[in-house]
């Protein structure tokens, strides 16, 4: 077995979407010749915990925990915060209006914590694990981020001892969504530039989760970027048979921020549960996640309020019993400029759970090629009411007639073994 380091700051209990990626490579890394060692702090800021995906972590893994510091415990009080609450991940707002020290939080935290609120935890690490690998050497060492502190992390080691290293990115740097929310000064934003360039730039090889993704680097700097997606386990979809909700339950999981508002679509159902009186009897709205304060206002202003069946957080396992119960999948696709790249680790869950995905994004972005590649659902673009009306029409008649008319083709081949085998041959690239 050859040894890799995995540098991550999500790991269980920690819940959430950051830290399935990486532990799902873990589960079956051995099966493809690497022994993974994970390094990962032993007192993060998890946004939830979970503690159903212990489960997923192999037996006699080494793993390696130490002391963070980070500036949420300030932060909190702050902004008036409960020191036990969680922070939101991105710019979900949950208030009606900001305060004027969450506004100065945000300016403060992308001018001062580049590239995060982790950065304290990045000369530590490099000083403690520069000695912990001359002592136990690896063959390859991976960061995977968010939070970038992870790729710096590594580059501090690669300069110090010339491990290969491959950066694997979840999400872009400079061009996530909310970067232009981030109220950076000039200086800053030239900071997190240089960064995302270097790490770019020196690590031996860079991952990332979609095509448009590796568009989306490559202008920034021109060399190779490995493609490898997420996936599902077929470990976690063994559930047996599972009844069909009674009721017609459009279920979106995840967060659901701002920028992930389908306003048309909440349009359009509105008008159908007007002019329907059996679609109006039959439907329910299933929000599995975090909701922004603005998407609840949209669904209150169209009168949806009463069909909405809500739940903060489930742990991952019911999660999938909930897909799998659902009438149809909701899948929002940020309405920002990286929306074509935009692949969520839950889309292939979806895909997985076999259940009608109506998936609300650009035509020609990258969830939709793989949408139609398997036959799994159907696209329309937010600004296209009468489409989007006449869809869940569609699937609303389809599920009244038990007839599920997608064929889901060809999934097996976005299996978490899958993209583990293509995440070994990249490390199995490195000259050792």
């Amino acid at each position: 077995m050859k040894r890799v380091l995995i540098i991550t700051y999500y790991w269980p209990p920690s819940g959430g979407a950051g830290v399935q990626r990486w532990l799902k490579f873990v589960k079956y890394l051995r099966n493809f010749g690497w022994e993974p060692v994970i390094y990962t702090p032993e007192n993060p800021e998890a946004p939830v915990i979970d503690h159903s995906l212990e489960k997923d972590i192999p037996e006699n893994l080494e793993v390696i925990k130490t002391h963070i510091w980070e500036p949420y415990t300030a932060y909190k009080k702050f902004i008036g915060q409960k020191k036990n609450q969680r922070v939101n991940a991105g710019f979900l707002s949950e208030s009606e209006k900001p305060k004027f020290s969450e506004n100065l939080s945000i300016w403060i935290r992308g001018n001062f914590f580049i590239p995060d609120a982790r950065k304290f935890w990045i000369k530590p690490s490099v000083k403690y694990l520069s000695k912990y690998l001359k002592e136990n050497p690896v063959d390859a060492m991976v960061s995977t981020g968010p939070p970038h502190s992870m790729h710096m992390i590594a580059l501090g080691l690669k300069e110090n001892l010339g491990i290969p290293w491959l950066a694997d990115f979840r999400d872009p740097w400079t061009n996530i969504d909310f970067y232009d929310q981030l109220k950076l000064s000039p200086f800053a934003d030239k900071k997190h530039r240089r960064l995302e360039r270097k790490v770019l730039t020196k690590a031996n090889s860079v991952s990332v989760i979609s095509p448009g993704m590796a568009e989306d680097f490559d202008s920034i700097f021109h060399r190779k970027y490995e493609v490898v997606t997420n996936g599902f386990d077929e470990e976690d979809f063994n559930t047996g048979t599972i009844e069909i909700d009674r009721k017609f339950s459009i279920a979106h999981i995840g967060t659901m921020v701002k920028s992930r508002n389908p306003e048309n679509l909440w349009k359009a159902i509105s008008e159908l549960v007007t002019e329907n009186e059996a679609f109006k009897n039959d439907l329910e709205l299933k929000l599995v996640g975090k909701i922004d304060i603005e998407v609840l206002k949209t669904l209150s202003a169209f009168g949806l309020e009463e069909y909405i069946k809500r739940r903060d957080y489930l742990p991952h396992e019911k999660v999938i019993v909930e897909q799998k119960k659902s009438a149809v999948l909701l899948l929002i696709i940020n309405n920002t400029p990286n929306a074509k790249l935009i692949l969520t680790g839950k889309f292939f869950e979806y895909l997985a759970s076999e259940r009608p995905i109506l998936c609300v994004g650009p035509k020609d972005g990258n969830a939709a090629r793989i949408i139609s590649e398997l036959d799994a659902g159907i696209v329309c673009e937010n600004k296209n009411l009468p489409e989007l009306k006449d869809v869940v029409l569609q699937l609303y008649l389809n599920y009244k007639s038990g007839e599920n008319r997608f064929s889901f083709r060809n999934i097996s081949a976005y299996s978490r073994r899958k993209t583990t085998e293509a995440m070994a041959s990249i490390l199995n690239q490195f000259k050792i």
